[in-house]
């Protein structure tokens, strides 16, 4: 044990290049003395109590009292005792002895005398010449078990249903007894929602029933602390059974009323309780007013009859609701709880331990409720009339001491209390002046197993505070792990011990008065390993089986190894047979199943491992079985050098298939933990690698078996190797030089990764200085980043720069030098001669010169040419000026503008681009772009067709790219075989929209071909079609640009010659015909046509005979009826084929639609409108000889 101060647990330390020193540093607080006997031998101590009875003591008067007092100090304190407030004189009481050593009394009450006499209140003071310590007062009580008084009980009769209370009122007794209910066989009375025991002991019962019946209720009473039991007369219970009984709701046995109140103390238990009676029986149920029950603290008990609050707080004071119901109604209870508490510590004061001259407090915190009081006592009187101290000042609960001297030395009681208890702490103050002291055994040897962590102790002690150094090695060498922590009681771990770690190390403690130092051994031991694991195995009935348990351990250590079966000791059969590495079990059982642990034992640690038989009849011999390797183990480091290390493993079971290699993997547990990386490959017969390393890489290995078949699971880790620090092996890369601003050099580069490193305290040399002078490099040290900014540099300057890696190593190797430039600024002039040639009406060649080199002040991009075209005022107005931007790479000082528009005012200007942005405009240059030829008209239409006439309406086109001449219009007709004739070329002056062509054949379709004209040639074309005839003009989509004179397949039929030729001869026939019947009606013929006509739905129609072309005869009763017009044909004014020789269609033209040049459907004929239009040819219909005959009649 050490002597300690406040302060913080463990402090983080980390090694470094110089010697490293591990240091406590001290704080101004409490030191505690520790119970080092060889310290206690000469070190002055205030007495300090450590052992006293409790506060309330009650003692059993058939045994000797014993009143505790121990305390300790130096020197060894003297005990004096108050009994009732005055001095006890112990050696005037023969029946009173102390404790030799010690302040503890014995009164001898069994041989004579009587405990009542040494009732009282007593209390023990400690005291030596550094001052006195007092005890609390501890009240002697003895117990007490009264008989209960003699009563005479009357037999109880009541009705069956209703309530009962049967009273116990035991005697008042110290402690208060405890109550239970039994019968005359002792045997407890069962209780249930129905029937239950009171806190206070009596017994409830909510409603009665017959088997309530018996003689012998008895209450009991036991005295714990004299081990007796009072016993009360028995009560007889007589329940009359009757046929019926009236249900009611529940009141209340107890408490009494609507509300009852309930005080208790924090941190006691908080029992409330509400019996009810009622039939049927009432059940309980328990709410919090405006809260909730605290969950892991409330129990029911009694049947939910009582609620009960375990350490009860503050928090739960408020209103409890109980409430009773049956299924006649409900009744409930509140009970008002107050907690109140006795004073509890806030901050109880603590033992100070100062060296003159030095500064402290004395804090006495507490609460309760009512809030209590604080009173500071000096060695056991008032501080009030204790002597004055300068030193000290009292504050309410604080004492504050202030360059304190040896003469302050004292024990401080701080009495808290109120009206439900007191607290009584002491503290002393012990002004020491002490040498450092270390308390721990010198040459303290330890021994850790590797990779664990190690512990080394250097217990200390001093006034003022020693600090605490450590040092590694005799003369203090460097320690150079990662990671130390200093605990607060000086002692060093080692969170990760590894083999160098062993060695010697030096505590020292130090304050002004002096200097002391310990030495302590580490040694790291090889952890002990099963490298051959007990395997799980499945044997036959009588055969013999054998588990293998080869242990590795380090060889100072010596292990124990042990077979177990089933956690237990093997059977003592001679059929186990135990020898250095192998338990072998002859002529196996079924018994013998079961786990069996191989466990090996060192000084230092344990290890075991296990495997099951499983004991099976015997079967037929399986086929081998096939699959990849079990990983290797036994992995082990030797020949460990600072850049290599040889690895050896023993391979797994190759599973009836050869191992053809071995891959070998590390993981860096120092910069990239759980991230493992390819090292090697070796053939599969190699069980050893001879490994390259990088320095200062925290390297594990793991081996993976290759088969035919796959790879094995990686073995298990290898032991941690970490090699040494070196001097990185290369510079970082990626190093450029760029100015973030124009008086500025933005050095930046890829840094080196942790495994680059090759060392702790990674930083980077930057150096930097201009090209074109004879100035020194300027370097810069900086921490592990990768961006440098140099700020004042002149705007684009060439730099020379260079980036070189070091660590607390050293430095890599030289680095190459790069090189950069500072910041760039906006270019200063603008590009100057420029000139345009316009090469076409679209095209123009911009020629400038070039910027001088130095006014660019950056990389020069290129050159960037704005241009745009001229707008009118009115066209200004509606939309912003739309400008271009063309931009050339590198020193060009020409370029090519394409796209633009002909006969177009044009603007440009030419600024130098560099890496910052754009330099001053050049002049604006003004150009103009020739005439082009036009674009198409926007629209042609072909509007008041005539039989000899059509007029053309046009728009001019949309881009006329110069001032048009005139319109150019062709046409030709196209014929009824689908040819193009001649080709008419007409001139129609530009500022024409519209034109009329007259003398056109009838009833022809023409092809029109339209363009317009500028200075520059002829635009592109614009087609269409149109047919000259009465009513409406078939007129296509026009066709913009076709160049092809391809006439449209549809033509009209009533232009055709055959066609007017053969409607002249309908008309003859009919003609003739029309006058052969007028001659047979007057000659008075009958005609044979009665029945015909009766067969036809419509006596109106009847069709001409195919044979004879005759028309049908009529009746007699018809013969002077006159011809009704249209009864020549069918109703819908069709002809089907059969009915007409004469068809269109034997002409492969149909009569209801026009097709055009590649035989797509355009349009329909034009005919006169029937009457009542055919369904689904609503528009119009060619006129077919039928319909011509029809018209001419």
């Amino acid at each position: 044990m050490q002597l300690k101060r406040m302060m913080p647990k463990k402090k983080h330390l980390s090694a470094g290049r110089a010697p490293l020193i591990l240091f406590l540093c001290p704080m101004i607080s409490a030191l505690e003395v520790p119970l080092d006997p060889k310290l206690l031998e000469d070190l002055v101590q205030p007495p300090t109590i450590t052992q006293q009875s409790p506060k309330d003591y009650i003692i059993d008067p058939r045994e000797n009292i014993v009143i505790q007092c121990e305390a300790k100090g130096k020197p060894p304190p003297s005990f004096s005792w108050t009994r009732n407030g005055t001095h006890f004189d112990i050696d005037k009481d023969p029946l009173v002895t102390m404790k030799s050593g010690s302040g503890t009394l014995t009164v001898n009450i069994m041989s004579e005398g009587k405990a009542e006499t040494y009732e009282g209140v007593y209390q023990c003071t400690a005291r030596n010449e550094r001052g006195a310590a007092i005890s609390n007062n501890i009240v002697i009580r003895p117990s007490r078990s009264p008989l209960w008084t003699k009563e005479k009980l009357e037999r109880i009769t009541l009705r069956n249903g209703q309530s009962l209370v049967l009273p116990c009122r035991p005697p008042v007794g110290l402690p208060p007894p405890i109550i239970f209910w039994m019968d005359n066989s002792f045997q407890r009375l069962p209780q249930s929602e129905r029937v239950s025991q009171g806190l206070n002991g009596d017994l409830y019962f909510s409603n009665v029933l017959p088997e309530d019946t018996r003689e012998d209720y008895i209450c009991y009473a036991r005295f714990n602390h004299t081990q007796t039991i009072q016993q009360k007369q028995p009560i007889s219970v007589k329940v009359i059974s009757a046929k019926s009984h009236r249900e009611r709701p529940p009141t209340f046995l107890t408490p009494e009323g609507n509300a009852s109140r309930k005080e208790e103390l924090r941190g006691n238990v908080l029992s409330l309780e509400c019996i009810a009676e009622g039939l049927p029986t009432p059940i309980i149920y328990w709410i919090k007013e405006d809260g909730t029950l605290p969950i892991n603290r409330t129990f029911y008990r009694n049947f939910k009859k009582t609620l009960q609050i375990v350490q009860v707080t503050e928090a739960d004071s408020g209103n409890y609701q109980c409430i009773a119901k049956n299924a006649l109604g409900a009744i409930q209870h509140v009970i008002s709880v107050t907690v109140k508490a006795a004073p509890y510590w806030i901050i109880a004061p603590q033992n100070l331990v100062l060296s003159p001259g030095e500064d402290g407090t004395l804090i006495c915190r507490a609460n309760g409720n009512p809030k209590p009081r604080i009173s500071w006592l000096l060695n056991g009187i008032p501080i009030e009339i204790a002597p004055d101290d300068p030193s000290r000042k009292i504050d309410g609960d604080t004492i504050i001491f202030s360059n304190v001297q040896e003469r302050s030395s004292a024990v401080y009681q701080c009495n808290a209390s109120n009206e439900y208890g007191y607290l009584l702490a002491n503290a002393f103050v012990n002004v020491l002046a002490e040498p450092p002291r270390i308390l721990t055994t010198a040459d303290t040897l330890y021994q850790v197993i590797a990779n664990r962590p190690a512990l080394l102790d250097c217990a200390f002690f001093g006034s003022p505070l020693p600090t605490i150094e450590w040092f590694k090695g005799a003369k203090g060498s460097a320690l150079r792990e990662d990671i130390y922590v200093l605990h607060e009681n000086g002692t060093l771990e080692i969170p990760v011990a590894q083999k160098d770690s062993t060695g010697t190390y030096t505590c020292v403690a130090r304050n002004k008065l002096g200097m002391a130092k310990n030495d302590i051994h580490l040694e790291i031991k090889d952890p002990t390993r099963i490298i051959k694991q007990p395997e799980y195995a499945v044997v036959q009935r009588g055969s013999t089986v054998s588990f293998e348990c080869i242990v590795k351990h380090d060889h100072t250590l010596i292990p124990t190894v042990t077979w177990l079966k089933d956690h237990g000791e093997l059977p003592s059969d001679g059929r186990f047979t135990v020898d250095k590495d192998h338990l072998v079990v002859a002529d196996v059982s079924d018994d013998d199943g079961g786990t069996y642990t191989c466990a090996a034992n060192t000084t230092l640690d344990n290890v075991s491992a296990s495997a099951v038989l499983s004991v099976v009849a015997p079967t037929p011999t399986p086929a081998p079985i096939y699959d990849v390797p079990n990983p290797p183990f036994d992995l082990e480091l030797t020949d460990q050098l600072d850049r290599s290390v040889q690895l050896s493993w023993t391979p797994g079971d190759d599973n009836n298939s050869p191992i053809t290699k071995f891959i070998i993997e590390y993981e860096d547990a120092m910069h990239e933990p759980g991230l493992w990386h390819h090292q090697t490959e070796v053939p599969g017969a190699q069980t050893t690698a001879q490994l390259k390393l990088s320095p200062y890489v925290n390297y594990s290995f793991r081996v993976t078996a290759v088969n035919s078949l796959g790879r094995s699971l990686p073995s298990e880790a290898s032991e941690q190797y970490l090699t040494k620090a070196a001097e990185p092996d290369k510079n970082p890369t990626a190093v450029e030089g760029l100015g973030s601003e124009p008086d500025n050099l933005v050095i930046t580069w890829q840094p080196l990764n942790g495994f680059e490193s090759n060392g702790p305290g990674l930083q980077y040399k930057v150096s930097w200085r201009q090209k074109d002078g004879d100035d020194e490099w300027t370097s810069m040290v900086v921490a592990d980043v990768s961006k440098y900014i140099v700020s004042g540099t002149p705007t684009f300057v060439p730099y020379l720069i260079k980036v070189q890696a070091l660590n607390d190593a050293g430095f890599a190797p030289e680095p190459a030098v790069v090189l950069g430039h500072s910041g760039e600024d906006l270019p200063m002039v603008a590009p100057g001669n420029v000139h345009v040639n316009v090469v076409n009406s679209t095209l123009a060649e911009v020629h400038w010169d070039p910027v001088p080199l130095k006014s660019i002040r950056g990389h020069l991009q290129g050159y960037r040419i704005y241009y745009w075209k001229a707008q009118s005022s009115s066209a200004r107005n509606r939309r912003h000026i739309e400008k271009k931007i063309l931009t050339f790479q590198g020193s060009k000082t020409h370029g090519m503008l394409p796209g633009l528009e002909p006969f177009s005012h044009y603007t440009l200007n030419v600024r130098v681009v560099n890496g910052k942005g754009e330099g001053p405009a050049s002049p604006d240059r003004v150009f103009s772009t020739p005439e082009g030829v036009p674009s198409a008209p926007s629209s042609l239409k072909i509007v008041n067709p005539t039989l000899d006439s059509l007029t053309l309406e046009w728009e001019p086109p949309s881009h006329p790219n110069g001032i048009l001449t005139e319109y150019t219009l062709k046409y030709q007709p196209i014929n009824s075989t689908h040819e193009l004739g001649p080709l008419v070329d007409l001139k129609i002056p530009a500022n024409k929209t519209r034109w009329t062509l007259k003398n056109l054949n009838f009833s022809t379709r023409y092809k029109f071909y339209f363009y317009a004209q500028t200075a520059a040639g002829s635009g592109s074309e614009i087609t269409e079609e149109a047919i000259t005839t009465v009513g409406e003009a078939g007129i296509l989509p026009p066709d913009v640009g076709a160049g092809k004179a391809m006439a449209s397949r549809q033509v009209d039929i009533a232009t055709q010659g055959w066609f007017i030729g053969l409607m002249c001869a309908v008309a003859l026939l009919i003609l003739i015909l029309l006058i052969v019947c007028f001659i047979r009606r007057n000659k008075g013929g009958k005609y044979p046509v009665k029945e015909k006509e009766d067969a036809h739905a419509d006596p109106e129609i009847q069709p001409m005979k195919e044979d004879d072309g005759t028309f049908g005869e009529y009746s007699d009763a018809e013969d002077h009826k006159p011809l009704k017009k249209g009864s020549r044909t069918p109703s819908d004014r069709t002809v089907k084929k059969e009915d007409s020789d004469d068809s269109l269609v034997d002409y492969g033209e149909g009569v209801n639609g026009q097709f055009n040049e590649d035989g797509s459907f355009i349009g329909q004929y034009s005919g006169k409108k029937e009457k009542e239009p055919a369904e689904g040819n609503e528009s119009s219909e060619a006129p077919s000889p039928v319909n011509a005959m029809n018209s001419f009649v």
